[in-house]
């Protein structure tokens, strides 16, 4: 299983979104929630319900 790159969360083989850059690297999201969050370059630890979020409370 993946961790989602933004809120750090497993995804489940065969759901989420992977997106390519153009260096070839992935970046997998579990939701759409995630990949809009991660493209706008907002900080995941700002978010109480990702994983470097809930650290910082």
């Amino acid at each position: 299983m993946a961790d989602c790159v933004f809120c750090g969360r497993q995804i489940p083989e065969g759901s989420g979104f992977t997106v390519f850059k153009k260096d070839g690297s992935a970046q997998r999201y579990c939701s759409r929630k995630c990949r809009r969050n991660s493209e706008l370059k907002r900080n995941p630890r700002d978010f109480k319900w990702t994983k470097a979020g809930a650290k910082k409370s």
